[in-house]
């Protein structure tokens, strides 16, 4: 089981080949994480609230088969590897395209940071346990 995020490519995100540029991938990612936050009561106002923030220390991508323009994209996203308080955390995003057609595969590591401070931080207990009751990977392991 994973969360599902859907959107468009539009005209912005192709690159001059004609097909999605290798930024808006990420940016996909990205967005699909927000929603995945947002789905758990972690949103920007409680996050801004908290003065903790996620952070990426690892992106990788794996492109298999380009995305047009116009094209519907699906990211399934799971929680991959994670500390027992959600404190570190990876995160695998499989992006397929309208067809159902596989187009990448990114792995991301991340935290959270206090803002104020510029630390890693942990979350409070109960969205702690809220981000530990995302999707997980067939594979997930606690480290």
């Amino acid at each position: 089981m994973s969360t599902v995020y859907e959107g468009q490519v539009i005209w912005s995100q192709i690159d001059a080949n004609m097909h999605l540029r290798h930024s808006a991938y990420a940016d996909f990612a990205a967005q699909a994480r927000i929603a995945m936050l947002d789905s758990l009561g972690l949103d920007f106002k409680s996050f801004q609230k908290l003065r903790i923030g996620p952070i990426l220390f690892r992106e990788e991508l794996q492109y298999l088969r380009e995305v047009s323009i116009n094209d519907t994209v699906k990211i399934h996203s799971v929680l991959t590897k994670a500390r027992q308080d959600g404190s570190r955390w990876s995160i695998r995003h499989e992006v397929f395209r309208g067809d159902g057609t596989k187009a990448a595969v990114i792995l991301v590591d991340g935290a959270w940071i206090d803002i104020a401070q510029r630390k890693l931080a942990t979350l409070p207990q109960e969205l702690s346990e809220k981000f530990m009751g995302l999707p997980k990977a067939e594979e997930f392991t606690l480290e």
